[in-house]
């Protein structure tokens, strides 16, 4: 995965041990996107460290002591002398232990026995404490976040230091603070947290295990409920938004990572951001879109580089929140949407993922959506593509899937009687009526809305539809407990299709 050859992992008692440590991490923090993905969105992220030697630290529980015992550690590190950072990772691999944490806090004086670490002088001794704050963050005890708020200054100080190891502990121990209540929040505001990520950002932008870190931070602060009075709009002022859209593209060598944090900052930006235009004139919108085009090429190839599809998933809520936005209508075809090959990139993702990552597939289509809505542009080259047969395929798939198909092919037929000819063309009746006999009622609305659509255009469409049975499927819909569904199909038949079907049977 992209944290492969950046991810501090744990040592390992041999190359076999360490591959399947690695691996179960992998999968942890793949878990941890998806959660987000699914809306669980605020998540907490647990840094290993990989430098230790000791054989027992490839255990990933701590071993659970008594007060005395985490007493007489902390007295251990008080005492000083040359083996102060031994006695700190001593204290860190005891914090391991979930229960140890409420054990440390309640102990006097043993936040700023840590903090009195991370801001003196010994480089190894200030890495120590900042793991142990890291391992403290990631407690699920309330209140233990709040015994950390003396050590909030030095961490964001940190955030410039030439240790990117520190830098990066840091980051991830604030991103993990963050999501523990107003006080918290509200302190890091006061001390300059979003300056000091955008600084990081700017300054760190040849590191990408700490761009990633940072990207993850900010992702938590704009994940906020307040975020849109208190956060974006300094992100916004901060100038960050034109670092954010150079991260998206992903490197090579270092894998996703850094693009798929960006790319989830951008899209929380975007979808609540009040003035979505500015966001336009900074490439947003040109950027997820040349980048999407790649990644549907990617795809179509059978790319199965893994965390592809984890950056699919932020880049297309992005654009399709700034289709919804209305900003990219009324001053032609902005840079980036011009390019037909998107269609085609949002086409393969509905096909590819269809049966690994069903959702996706979902948020394609209303990628495709926003797209068509309003604009003949995007309705004629999607019929000029041949994209409609590929639409149809997916009608008979349920889950808001054939929903916004029907929404789509709505769109299309709203443009007159050239585009409903083409559908037509393209096999729309048939799927009609099989649509028609679903039992999902917003399905069988939309179908009748599309017909409607087609039929009022075109006299020739309405005699094939009867030609295809559609009269009896019609009559049928009157007798169901839908009362909407009724009345369109009743003025259906009375405007549209019984003279055709009077022409085809007479009597």
């Amino acid at each position: 995965m992209w944290r492969l050859k950046s991810v501090h992992h744990k040592a390992s008692r041999s190359a076999k041990d360490l591959e399947e440590f690695k691996h179960k991490r992998r999968e942890h923090e793949k878990a941890l996107r998806q959660a987000r993905r699914d809306r669980q969105l605020i998540s907490k992220r647990l840094l290993l460290n990989e430098d230790e030697q000791d054989k027992e630290f490839m255990e990933t529980d701590g071993i659970p002591v008594s007060p005395d015992q985490m007493l007489e550690m902390l007295r251990s590190v008080q005492r000083g002398g040359e083996d102060k950072a031994t006695h700190l990772a001593v204290l860190r691999k005891a914090l391991r232990d979930p229960q140890t944490h409420l054990i440390f806090t309640k102990l006097e004086s043993s936040m700023y026995v840590l903090v009195g670490q991370l801001s003196g002088h010994n480089a190894q001794c200030q890495l120590e404490a900042a793991r142990c704050l890291h391992e403290l963050s990631h407690s699920l005890h309330p209140g233990v976040e709040q015994s950390c708020l003396p050590a909030t200054p030095y961490l964001l100080t940190y955030l410039s230091s030439p240790c990117a190891k520190l830098t990066e502990l840091c980051l991830y121990t604030l991103g993990n603070l963050w999501t523990e209540g107003a006080v918290t929040k509200e302190k890091l505001l006061a001390q300059g947290i979003v300056p000091a990520l955008a600084n990081c950002i700017q300054n760190q932008r040849g590191n990408l295990a700490v761009v990633e870190a940072a990207c993850f931070t900010l992702s938590q602060l704009l994940q906020d409920k307040e975020a849109a009075d208190t956060v974006i709009p300094l992100v916004i002022s901060s100038g960050l938004v034109p670092h954010l859209t150079s991260i998206l593209t992903p490197d090579p060598e270092f894998g996703f990572g850094p693009a798929i944090e960006c790319a989830w900052c951008l899209h929380y930006i975007v979808s609540r951001a009040v003035d979505a235009s500015a966001l336009l004139t900074q490439g947003v919108l040109s950027q997820c879109c040349k980048l999407l085009i790649t990644l549907g090429g990617a795809v179509s190839k059978g790319s199965t580089e893994e965390g592809l599809e984890l950056l699919i998933w932020p880049l297309l809520r992005c654009l399709g929140n700034l289709l919804a936005s209305g900003v990219c209508k009324g001053a032609g075809c902005p840079v980036g949407l011009e390019d037909a090959r998107l269609l085609g990139a949002l086409c393969v993702f509905c096909q590819s993922y269809l049966s690994s990552h069903f959702a996706l597939t979902r948020e394609s289509l209303w990628v495709l959506n926003n797209l068509t809505a309003g604009s003949t542009v995007f309705c004629s080259a999607l019929l000029f593509c041949n994209i409609v047969p590929v639409l149809l395929q997916l009608l008979p798939f349920s889950k808001g899937i054939n929903t916004m198909v029907l929404r789509i092919l709505g769109n299309v037929a709203h443009n007159g009687t050239g585009y409903c000819v083409q559908l037509t063309q393209a096999g729309l009746l048939p799927a009609l009526c099989a649509t028609l006999k679903m039992a999902d009622p917003d399905v069988v609305t939309l179908s009748l809305e599309v017909l409607y659509l087609v039929t009022a255009n075109s006299p020739q469409i309405a005699e094939e539809f009867v030609k295809l049975n559609g009269v009896s499927l019609l009559e049928a819909i009157q007798y169901n407990n839908e009362k909407e569904q009724r009345l369109r199909a009743a003025y259906l038949l009375d405007h549209y299709l019984h003279t055709h079907s009077t022409a085809d049977n007479p009597s």
